[in-house]
């Protein structure tokens, strides 16, 4: 029979130090939480767009 380990405590210290160790996997707010900076999908795309695209 399998041994069951204890579950473990999230403790805010505890989490503090797998936050330093591993740092932050995901924000605290979405993109989308937080509000259109501005920026399209394509804005990167735009902004490097090649001179002779420009015709």
């Amino acid at each position: 029979m399998p041994r069951e380990e204890p579950a473990p405590k999230d403790t805010p210290a505890e989490r503090r130090r797998v936050d330093e160790i591993f740092g932050d996997v995901l924000p605290e707010t979405t993109s989308d939480e937080r509000g259109l900076s501005g920026d399209t999908p394509d804005s990167w795309y735009l902004e490097n767009r090649p001179p002779h695209h420009d015709r």
